[in-house]
């Protein structure tokens, strides 16, 4: 869906208020998730980011890297999760997954795979056999979003999103453009279906485009700058792999770019409930993670051959 907006959204007024900054964390070192994900984990980086960032639980993201050809896909073996949803969104490369509910496909440029593992699931993601043999750069994100206490042992699900079933908006004055996930902007809905309210967006602006986007003063709001360079409000300049926390304002997130910019907005109303975590465990207190383990060994996550 494309859809031209009409409102102006001034960013130079010394008048117009942005929504305050609560910290602007660099990224930290890479890490190899499996032989194929070369990963910086924001969370790490930040202080007490399950709170603030809360329904958010992870941000893996893999910056542009170019990989040889290979006959023997790169990725990551079968893994299990429970109690939170797995969404994967692809910028460069291609991804083949697949998972015991019987589910799988191919995530390429511009694709999400939003995946509920709810009550258990097995899981494991390669690159894509044919992209591999041919190598090339690839570049990816990987959320972790949390569920609610009463969803966390619903059935597994798995939404395939592809690239031209994003909202999208075009911003005015040639300033960009907004590829709606999830949520609703500017009148503009994603075709991801979440358990609480969530916004997720990929925006990009052209140099000196500007933007006032705005988020209920309730949301927990973050954003990671994955090209470019910006201004937010009148005192903060951001830098490509920057990620931003912001504070909870009724105010827009005011950008202005200094040249072409990229940004991953993930935006939510913050669940408040109990977090308790182990590897691929995300429950609300230690029985259930313990439960958890006890389920995965007897096998009640099902079967998925490496």
């Amino acid at each position: 869906m494309w859809v031209q907006t009409t409102q102006n959204h001034p960013i130079s007024s010394a008048s117009a208020l942005s929504r305050p900054i609560e910290g602007i964390y660099k990224a930290p070192p890479l890490h190899w998730v499996g032989d194929g994900f070369r990963v910086a984990g924001y969370f790490s980086s930040i202080p007490d980011a399950l709170r603030k960032l809360d329904p958010f639980l992870l941000l893996d993201y893999h910056p542009a890297h170019t990989y040889s050809p290979t006959d023997r896909p790169r990725g990551v073996g079968v893994h299990p999760h429970r109690g939170f949803e797995t969404v994967t969104i692809a910028f460069q490369g291609s991804v083949a997954h697949h998972d015991s509910t019987g589910a799988g496909g191919v995530i390429g440029p511009g694709d999400v795979q939003w995946m509920t593992a709810a009550s258990g699931i097995l899981h494991k993601e390669y690159h894509e056999a044919g992209w591999a043999a041919q190598g090339g750069p690839f570049q990816m994100a990987q959320l972790w979003v949390n569920l609610p206490k009463a969803h966390k042992m619903d059935p597994p699900q798995y939404q395939p999103i592809v690239a031209n079933q994003m909202g999208v908006v075009s911003l005015p004055e040639n300033a960009g453009e907004i590829r709606v996930i999830a949520g609703e902007t500017f009148g503009v809905k994603g075709p991801a279906k979440t358990h609480t309210p969530i916004s997720l967006l990929d925006v990009r602006l052209h140099a000196k485009g500007h933007l006032a986007l705005p988020f209920p003063s309730s949301y927990n709001v973050g954003m990671l700058v994955m090209q470019g360079e910006a201004r937010l409000g009148e005192t903060h300049t951001i830098v490509q792999h920057d990620f931003v926390v912001f504070e909870h304002s009724d105010d827009p997130i005011r950008i202005e770019a200094a040249s072409d910019t990229q940004l991953l907005m993930l935006a939510g109303e913050p669940i408040r409930e109990p977090v308790v975590s182990y590897g691929p465990f995300v429950m609300n207190t230690e029985r259930e993670i313990q439960q958890a383990f006890a389920d995965f060994r007897s096998g009640k996550f099902g079967h998925l051959e490496d």
